[in-house]
């Protein structure tokens, strides 16, 4: 949530300078930040929805997943990612040409954080213990959709 509260004012600081976006987009947390930026939510339903998100996250996914950023393009990780399935390890975000992240299971993450470093690429976990957009969301799903 403060992460998102952030994007959301960052965009009214933006907005009180003059700077009006013809279009807002965001990933996550930033589809919903972008979704009160560009009025669709108002600020207190966006607040809603990103605690109750969060919330379910802590209660149904934490400590069961992980993430690592990977400095390949999305082509090469989903080669990389075969051996393991896509119910262990998945693509979470393409955040460049040659930036990627993916979400899954510790173990497999440790095991993905060995195969790079033995092939010299650059791999990091990103410092979250959940697999945020991989099938382990799934589990949250009716919580989700029953308090929102």
């Amino acid at each position: 949530p403060v992460l998102w509260a952030v994007m959301v004012s960052l965009a009214e600081v933006w907005r009180s300078a003059g700077v009006r976006p013809a279009a807002v987009v965001g990933h996550s947390q930033g589809e919903i930040a972008a979704a009160v930026v560009a009025g669709a939510l108002s600020l207190e339903d966006g607040a809603r929805v990103v605690a109750l998100r969060s919330r379910a996250i802590a209660g149904g996914l934490a400590g069961r997943g992980g993430m690592v950023s990977l400095a390949l393009p999305v082509e090469a990780v989903r080669e990389r990612l075969a051996a393991w399935g896509e119910e262990r390890i998945s693509v979470a975000a393409v955040n460049g040409p040659s930036s990627v992240v993916v979400s899954g299971e510790p173990a497999a993450l440790e095991e993905l954080l060995s195969s790079c470093e033995a092939d010299g690429v650059r791999a990091r976990r990103v410092p979250v213990d959940y697999a945020s957009h991989s099938a382990q969301v799934e589990s949250i799903r009716t919580e989700l959709l029953d308090v929102l």
